[in-house]
């Protein structure tokens, strides 16, 4: 089975790259970045020429890019090249109701189509640890669960074509909230004289413990902003969010604090540090 990967940024090289060191068959891969691509080619994987050439020469269609409008333009390009020999593999944060829009071009053509978006970041991706959380039939699921393994160690079907995507959502916002109280609760404590060292060793001895804290104390403390995961892209995610809550008429008013803060990195112009760089925005450091 010929596996296929577009799209090769920060979460992506990774993601193929251990695709490339595990999978026994054939890897492809495709980016506009092409130095990507020849790190990806020394592995092991062949580069193609553009995305069309990848969706000609793969069993398996794997895609990874920033936002809706990227997946719409690949399927675009890739849909005459697909029938019903293709299983295609989303694993984009885009709005769900795009990729809904995706799978059915891609099942009118006799393929079949799974959405799943990743959780965790740069580190797990390096590691092939991320959570992918799978929106297909159940069959489908099944046939693709050992190629996700290749990338990820907690897998879950959330239902079918798009509510991987909702679960991502629904992630990505409870982990903006849990930040948001990490970035408040941890100034307050080091403007009343508490080091981030014991602010994080006591909260972890109580109910507040959390994965992000623990993950991410350590960089706030050091003032690291070394891109992992962006906060323009958790931006991004917010406003999917947003899209979803207004669409059902749910009121979240912590996903609204939360994009709010966001909103304020963005305008300060720091989108592409990392999404910890929300801290900056709390103590105040961008305030007129």
């Amino acid at each position: 089975m010929k596996i296929g990967f577009i799209g090769l940024g920060i979460m992506g090289e990774s993601m193929c790259a251990n695709i490339v060191k595990k999978h026994s068959d054939t890897v492809y891969c495709s980016d506009i970045n092409r130095a990507k691509v020849a790190e990806l080619e020394a592995l092991g994987a062949v580069a193609c020429a553009d995305n069309r050439e990848v969706a000609q020469k793969s069993d398996v269609i794997i895609s990874m890019v920033p936002k809706s409008e990227h997946v719409k333009a690949i399927y675009e390009e890739i849909l005459p090249f697909i029938d019903s020999s293709k299983i295609c593999i989303d694993m984009s944060t885009i709005d769900p109701s795009v990729s809904v829009e995706v799978a059915q071009q891609v099942k009118a053509k006799g393929a079949q189509f799974a959405d799943a978006p990743v959780v965790k970041s740069k580190p797990a991706a390096i590691a092939g640890e991320l959570g992918i959380l799978v929106g297909c039939d159940e069959t489908l699921y099944e046939t693709i669960k050992p190629i996700l393994a290749y990338m990820g160690s907690n897998i879950i079907r959330m239902g079918e074509n798009g509510k991987g995507l909702v679960m991502k959502v629904c992630h990505n916002t409870l982990t903006a909230q849990i930040q948001n109280g990490v970035n408040e609760t941890m100034l307050l404590a080091q403007k009343m004289g508490v080091s981030p060292e014991d602010y994080h060793t006591a909260i972890s001895y109580g109910g507040a413990q959390n994965f992000y804290l623990d993950g991410q104390w350590k960089n706030l403390a050091e003032e690291n902003w070394t891109t992992a995961f962006s906060l323009q892209n958790e931006f991004k995610d917010l406003g999917i969010c947003a899209r979803l809550s207004e669409e059902i008429g749910f009121d979240m008013p912590g996903m609204q604090l939360a994009k709010s803060v966001y909103q304020k990195g963005m305008d300060a112009g720091i989108g592409t540090e990392d999404w910890r760089a929300t801290y900056k925005v709390v103590r105040g450091d961008y305030d007129a």
